[in-house]
């Protein structure tokens, strides 16, 4: 899809971009032709520069400039092209207020879960998330990101979509949980769990020594790693179907990988017990009321 995109050019938004592939100039290739004179054609001489300027960046892979200049609404358009070299990250923290820790983290590109947990191997995740060229999240902008930065004082790769974004715009909001419900994404033995009730079990692993606390906590932030590539490939193929490019452009279903840590729902609800007396689903109806979603 990025190299059908011509709203990243100067002078050209939206409408214009659609009145180009309307007029059959479907690609960067096919705009140069256009301006070349060997047909009519709507392609300004003015674009002709930052269009073969994309060209040449798109052919030795510099992504990077595309993240400088296009829009934050169409990032989701860098994905089919860099989904071999994407990871689906989500981190787990002591809470949403700063000074905060990472808890637990985990990457996921499609074929590898990688899990890394604080007071282990928790060092590692910020080498491991560098090899990639694109990141995916869920409120990303806001929270993961620069969490990461802050923690580990480091920079991570600069193309991002936060998926927050395009969902909503497709109409599924209430956090990642609550898009996962409207798209009829089950979350077996986590249904109670949400990122408060986390918080909740990395104090019952830190200052008890629960086992099954860390592997419920681990499968959660597993669970949303994951669901982040479903989440992904909809919003793709629910955009893409806008433009001229629907049938060929078109992404499989991911089949969901097989998640290696089973959650425990005694611990659960005896974390949320011991803490507020309240069973698991009271709580998570105060979570979402203490959350605004």
């Amino acid at each position: 899809m990025l190299t059908n995109t011509f709203c990243h050019i100067p002078g050209i938004g939206e409408k214009t971009e659609r009145r180009l592939w309307s007029a059959g100039v479907t690609s960067w290739e096919a705009a140069i032709d256009a301006n070349s004179g060997r047909a009519q054609h709507p392609v300004r001489a003015s674009w002709v520069g930052d269009i073969r300027e994309s060209i040449g960046r798109f052919s030795c892979r510099d992504f990077d400039y595309f993240a400088g200049i296009l829009p934050t609404n169409q990032e989701w358009r860098l994905y089919r092209e860099l989904q071999d070299r994407c990871a689906f990250v989500d981190v787990e923290t002591t809470g949403l207020y700063f000074p905060l820790e990472i808890t637990t983290a985990v990457l996921y590109d499609g074929r590898t879960i990688r899990h890394f947990v604080n007071g282990h191997n928790l060092g590692d995740f910020v080498h491991a998330i560098q090899s990639y060229t694109l990141l995916v999240t869920y409120n990303g902008k806001c929270f993961d990101i620069p969490v990461i930065e802050s923690y580990f004082r480091a920079r991570l790769p600069r193309l991002h979509i936060d998926l927050r974004y395009p969902l909503r715009g497709l109409g599924l909001t209430g956090g990642l949980k609550g898009c996962e419900r409207m798209l009829g994404l089950a979350r077996p033995g986590l249904e109670e769990v949400d990122g408060f009730v986390a918080v909740l079990l990395w104090e019952e692993y830190r200052k008890h020594g629960n086992a099954k606390a860390l592997e419920t906590l681990l499968a959660y932030n597993i669970r949303d790693a994951v669901s982040l590539h479903a989440l992904m490939v909809h919003a793709y193929n629910e955009k893409v179907k806008a433009t001229p490019f629907a049938a060929s452009h078109r992404l499989p279903t991911p089949a969901p990988p097989e998640v290696p840590i089973a959650p425990d729902a005694d611990t659960v609800a005896r974390v949320v017990r011991r803490s507020f007396g309240l069973s698991p689903s009271a709580m998570a109806s105060f979570a979402v009321a203490f959350r605004g979603e």
